[in-house]
């Protein structure tokens, strides 16, 4: 059954790795560019697997940032996976004990997998997202440090490295727009994004621009998966 189910699942995961690879790549070689080992690269892949936060957490270590001001960024950077948490009670609901580590190794990416991937008939479906998450995870892993051990041996120019993460939500975001029939739910992203960006300014419009996408698609949420069941309906 678990082979099963990591064939299944293995192919899926072939974009992300070609991703993941690269930009874990680019962050071990920045990390080790401000005076950090691989191990390093090594243990904040495995404990905090967040890329975006692993790119900003490069320079609060540099800085010798407070624990307070460290988990304050967290917070208003992986925000997101909040809601991601949200929309995912339903099919993580029947996981039983893999929950803690499908909850700990959910990312963009995987999340993107784990909402547009369906697993075969046969195989069980928590398996299959556990073994999506897994290899995502080991993608990450191994790009940071093999970046890292590189950074080490080789001089690399770092500038616009860190550009890598923008780029991956953009071609995440292309490839969402083009597989879903119902464009909505990101035209209701982008513009709450917008208009909070305007309001707020680019330091504090991520945690109320998620506010906002949040309500709107819960007030329309029905509207929203009837028109999604018409659109699967032959």
């Amino acid at each position: 059954m678990r082979k099963k189910a990591l064939k299944a699942a293995f192919p899926h995961t072939l974009p992300v790795m070609a991703g993941y690879l690269f930009l874990g790549i680019g962050f071990g070689i920045l990390l080790e560019s401000k005076g950090f080992s691989f191990l390093w690269a090594f243990f904040m892949s495995v404990i905090i697997y967040a890329g975006s936060m692993q790119y900003a957490g490069i320079d609060l270590l540099a800085a010798g940032a407070s624990p307070l001001y460290t988990a304050m960024m967290t917070l208003i950077i992986q925000i997101r996976h909040l809601f991601y948490g949200l929309s995912l009670i339903e099919k993580y609901k029947s996981a039983g004990k893999k929950k803690p580590l499908l909850i700990h190794e959910l990312t963009d990416e995987t999340y993107s997998l784990v909402c547009s991937c369906e697993p075969p008939k046969d195989v069980d479906p928590s398996l299959f997202y556990l073994f999506i998450s897994m290899l995502d995870h080991s993608y990450w892993i191994i790009g940071c440090t093999l970046g890292a051990l590189l950074g080490s041996l080789f001089t690399f120019n770092t500038a616009g490295i860190d550009f890598v993460m923008t780029a991956l939500f953009i071609v995440i975001f292309t490839n969402q727009w083009l597989e879903q029939k119902d464009h909505r739910p990101a035209v209701i992203g982008v513009a709450c994004s917008a208009v909070c960006l305007v309001l707020f300014g680019p330091d504090r419009f991520i945690i109320p621009a998620m506010i906002s996408i949040a309500l709107i698609l819960t007030v329309f949420r029905r509207s929203l998966e009837k028109e999604a069941s018409d659109h699967e309906d032959p």
